[in-house]
């Protein structure tokens, strides 16, 4: 299916960095042969004067008894291995939003999909440098909801070259391949790990375990590892905080977007009305949905009692007899972004603990302390809100117009402050205060969008969830559709915030401190603390430019300011907010939106507004 600008507008969520990537086979280039520990690898002359390496395996393909397994190293090879184009995405939904090739809808990619890309400067063997100069690697998480995109949209040759890094981009097991847990799969010979059911985790672990051991072979210093994640690649990088897995193979951590959010390991499993309750797409319940789409069982309660009768290993023969585009067929898709609704990081003890991150964090032990930097995009979820038709007409699919524009901007406001609040300022003051060497905060700006055929793009994207993932990469190019958000008008200011956002993260990378950017004339970044919570502001000189301000955002502060707002002109419209911040983010539960506020909103139902 043919995408419009309108819908590629939208991937931004994964594209940002598609082309330089290409799965077109390239040329070998003879002074790029290195050696690794699994064998010889070339790659070919990339954008932006880089070396770059695509495909490379980092583990054994995760299929037939390796489904549902901990992620094993990948076996040597003989001879010289042409890492000339990227491996297969991981098996997912088609959409706009992960970018990979499809129509919308259909299943693709490959469960043999845990592959990596590298980026370097264009040097010789004998050129690279060692030892004390040796670069900083810098390890990227791809977005997506855990459920959709993979590592090969993002071009990393301008980072590597402009910087002086090395950048590495990787697939991770998606979606139920990624994360699932029955006690049917922990059978004899299984380790812990095996039994975590936390295999995108892991496969995240065994990708740091690979750039540890072949860092040096790019003129990589294994000892100056940063991992940088925007969306669910940002809620990654807070597992690998917490992970013990992750211990020493990582030094730094960006999170773009993210949150410290998981699920318990009871989720994961339990029946929806065990005790505690599972989630509506835990393993047992989707085992349900498939009993039942195989007519092995003609409703729910026949599907429970016909798997009580199962044997453990025949629900796990069961199991891997289901086709990858069986599987997600049984999962109920989002807004036909190709995101699943199931639980995913399982607080399980071995992989990510038991305890909740920020109890972790507040703890001061129990978690991996590195400098932190942390941050958000001022208007976060006007992606996923001009997609919404409640809110945006689409005239013939090129035309879209907001319904209620003051509307628009005020649940915006509400949903980016609270996604600030949740997932930046209070994890930051929490790992300030509690034995992170350092936390850096900042919040996006960038707006400068132009009007198409009468759509104010600043105004209805604006500065929209990843959109800062172009000018950390410096890499604009996202196909002739998606360009036109991208103009000759904004061009130089483009250029001009992305020097300087590729400059700070580069030098965290260097230093574990973004301080004044790798030439030392950017303005000073401050540390973050709870105190005095001063964070840099990036955006264009038009907009006010790269500068500091101050300003705590919690939970409470944030539904405070929505019981005091003039612009709201009764509780019904305070509690249409609250709704918001229940049912488009993971801010309030059901129970807290009933009590939310000074007088509450269970006169509102909460599916009634």
């Amino acid at each position: 299916m043919r995408c419009s600008w309108l819908c590629l507008a939208l991937g931004l969520v994964t594209i940002a960095g598609c082309r330089g990537a290409t799965s077109e086979r390239q040329v070998a280039d003879d002074t790029s042969e290195r050696q690794l520990r699994s064998g010889t690898v070339v790659g070919f002359a990339g954008d932006y004067g880089s070396h770059t390496w695509l495909g490379i395996p980092y583990a054994q393909a995760p299929v037939e008894g390796l489904r549902w397994r901990a992620p094993r190293p990948p076996k040597p090879w003989q001879g010289r291995r042409e890492a000339l184009a990227l491996g297969s995405p991981c098996v997912q939904i088609a959409s706009p939003f992960g970018g990979v090739d499809g129509d919308e809808g259909d299943i693709v990619g490959s469960e043999d999909c845990l592959y990596l890309n590298v980026y370097a400067p264009r040097l010789s063997a004998e050129q690279l440098p060692r030892g004390g100069k040796a670069l900083p690697v810098m390890v990227w998480i791809h977005g997506g909801g855990n459920t959709i995109g993979q590592g090969g949209f993002y071009n990393g040759g301008n980072l590597a070259v402009s910087q002086n890094v090395i950048v590495v981009t990787f697939n991770y097991r998606l979606g139920p391949f990624g994360w699932f847990r029955h006690a049917a799969l922990r059978g004899e010979g299984t380790s812990a790990d095996d039994r975590s059911g936390n295999f995108g985790t892991l496969d995240i672990v065994r990708a740091l375990e690979w750039v540890h051991a072949n860092a040096s072979a790019f003129g990589g210093d294994p000892n100056r590892v940063t991992i940088f994640g925007e969306s669910a690649g940002g809620v990654n990088v807070f597992s690998m905080l917490v992970s013990p897995k992750a211990k020493g193979l990582f030094h730094r951590a960006i999170v773009q977007s993210g949150g410290p959010w998981t699920d318990s390991a009871e989720a994961g499993e339990n029946f929806a009305d065990d005790t505690p309750a599972g989630h509506a797409y835990s393993s047992n319940e989707l085992l349900l949905k498939m009993l039942i789409a195989d007519d092995k069982a003609g409703d729910r309660a026949a599907a429970k009692a016909a798997l009580t009768r199962m044997s453990p290993l025949q629900v796990h023969q069961y199991l891997h007899d289901q086709s990858g585009e069986k599987i997600l067929g049984r999962y109920e898709e989002q807004f036909a972004s190709g995101l699943i609704e199931m639980p995913k990081l399982f607080r399980e003890g071995t992989v990510i603990p038991r305890e909740e991150p920020m109890e972790l964090f507040a703890r001061g032990s129990g978690y991996n302390q590195v400098p932190v930097m942390i941050g958000t995009n001022r208007d976060e979820n006007k992606l996923f809100m001009f997609a919404d038709r409640e809110l945006v007409r689409n005239y013939f699919g090129i035309l879209p117009r907001l319904r209620d524009p003051e509307w628009y901007d005020l649940s915006a406001e509400y949903l980016a402050k609270m996604w600030r609040a949740t997932g930046a300022d209070q994890p930051a003051t929490i790992l300030s205060a509690n034995g992170a060497p350092a936390v850096f905060n900042y919040r996006f700006d960038w707006d400068e969008e132009p009007t198409i055929l009468g759509a104010d793009l600043g105004e209805m994207l604006g500065a929209a969830h990843a959109f800062e993932i172009p000018f950390i990469f410096g890499h604009f190019d996202l196909g002739a559709e998606a360009n036109q958000i991208f103009t000759e008008d904004n061009l130089a200011g483009r250029e001009w915030l992305s020097q300087r956002m590729m400059s700070y993260w580069a030098e965290f990378a260097y230093s574990g401190d973004p301080g004044r950017g790798r030439d030392g004339e950017l303005p000073q970044w401050p540390k973050w603390a709870g105190n005095t919570a001063t964070f840099v502001v990036f955006d264009t000189d038009a907009g006010g430019g790269v500068r500091t301000t101050s300003g705590l955002l919690t939970k409470a502060t944030v539904i405070a300011a929505v019981d005091n707002d003039p612009r709201l002109s009764d509780q019904r419209q305070r509690c249409r907010i609250f709704q918001a911040l229940t049912t488009k983010s993971r801010a309030l539960t059901p129970e807290e939106y009933v009590t939310a506020g000074r007088q509450g909103c269970a006169e509102y139902p909460l599916e009634g507004l």
